[in-house]
């Protein structure tokens, strides 16, 4: 299954927001304890205006000290009419500055029931700063 998420980080229209971090250290990517909540689109295709099959919410953290690697925990809710009320739970290290990350597919609900199996992310476009499409390639097996 390949997904692709949608993100803002416009102040006005954030799907992504650094909630926590060090006091006096700046909530960056790459500064570690920084903890960040996101509510991304997820479509069928690349653009923005592709099909919308569901949401990407959940949450991760910068969780190494030199800020190369996120810790993600991500549920996947599927609102297209094929997986509508399903979700995929994913969960795992990101290394920032990888081409392609590797994260586990820990389990999901409804179609989805007693899964296992993992999720390829890259990003794949980035016209600015303020706006950004990932890829997932989502590998998945019944247990």
């Amino acid at each position: 299954m390949t997904l692709f998420i949608q993100e803002f980080r416009r102040a006005n229209a954030a799907s992504i927001v650094a909630v926590a971090g060090i006091p006096g250290k700046p909530r960056d990517f790459f500064q570690f304890g920084t903890v960040f909540v996101a509510d991304y689109l997820i479509t069928q295709g690349i653009q923005l205006n592709s099909q919308q099959v569901g949401r990407a919410q959940g949450f991760f953290a910068t969780s190494s000290l030199d800020g190369a690697n996120l810790q993600l925990l991500f549920s996947l809710g599927f609102t297209n009419k094929e997986y509508n009320g399903s979700t995929l739970e994913l969960q795992g290290t990101s290394v920032q500055l990888a081409k392609v990350r590797e994260i586990a597919v820990v389990s999901g609900t409804r179609k989805f029931r007693f899964v296992k199996g993992y999720a390829t992310l890259e990003t794949i476009q980035q016209p600015s700063m303020d706006y950004s499409v990932r890829r997932f390639n989502i590998t998945i097996r019944q247990c």
